[in-house]
């Protein structure tokens, strides 16, 4: 299927800031596009069954929520591998929501996580391959585990921790390390996919997993496909697990 974007080149990334932090929000135009992956996708799991999905426009963030923005937030700095530019870490689904609801109140925007479709469109930027690099993602592109490169290819190296937002290439339309770093928390439950046509799909009505995307500096290149559904009990903190917020 022919993937169906507009974007609006007039439109430019807004900045907000807290505490004296600032962060970007960059606006992505509604569209369609096939969410999952075709049954020839090298390290394709059962669940990312090919269905469409229409989407409205929505901002989200252009990188990684940092410590530093965390912290300006929240007060605290939970994670383990620690830089005020590095991605913050360490924190489950209901400090992300905490988090989200704070901004929220000082800022008048309705801040949250991504839906998992929302998370895909925008890793995609239009793509149709496993990355939104082709069809190989290099540790040059990306921060994961170059000691499992995907489908055969050469070995990279592998950090280990964390590094900086912005420490890598963007994508088309301007987000960063939306491959690897760390995994991103989303507002879905984990469920299975529909299979017709979906609009503004938010996931499952209940279940014991919340929705995680984009692979971590611990992960496999084959983790961090655009349509790699990673899924973990909502209170579980782990060092590879950070967000990124959309309104």
């Amino acid at each position: 299927m022919e993937v169906r974007v507009k974007i609006n080149k007039n439109m430019e990334k807004l900045t907000e800031t807290i505490n004296g932090v600032s962060f970007n929000m960059i606006p992505i135009n509604g569209g369609s596009f096939m969410m999952g992956s075709p049954e020839t996708e090298v390290g394709r799991k059962d669940d990312e069954t090919q269905h469409e999905v229409k989407l409205s426009g929505f901002m989200i963030g252009e990188t990684q929520v940092s410590q530093e923005l965390w912290e300006a937030v929240m007060g605290n700095n939970p994670s383990r591998f620690k830089g005020e530019n590095r991605p913050v870490e360490n924190v489950n689904w209901d400090d992300t929501k905490l988090f989200c609801d704070r901004l929220s109140q000082r800022t008048g925007k309705p801040f949250r996580l991504p839906t998992e479709a929302e998370w895909e469109y925008a890793c995609r930027a239009g793509t149709t391959t496993p990355f939104h690099t082709g069809n190989n993602l290099t540790t040059e592109q990306a921060n994961y585990d170059g000691n499992y490169p995907y489908n055969g290819n050469p070995n990279g190296i592998h950090i280990g921790i964390t590094t900086p937002v912005k420490s890598y290439a963007a994508n088309a339309w301007g987000l960063y390390d939306m491959h690897g770093n760390v995994r991103e928390w989303c507002n879905d439950w984990y469920g299975a996919y529909a299979t017709d046509l979906q609009t503004n799909p938010t996931g499952a009505a209940t279940g014991l997993y919340r929705l995680m995307r984009g692979g971590s500096s611990a992960n496999y290149a084959a983790y961090c496909r655009a349509a790699y559904r990673s899924h973990n009990s909502p209170e579980n903190r782990y060092g590879n697990i950070g967000l990124r917020l959309v309104y």
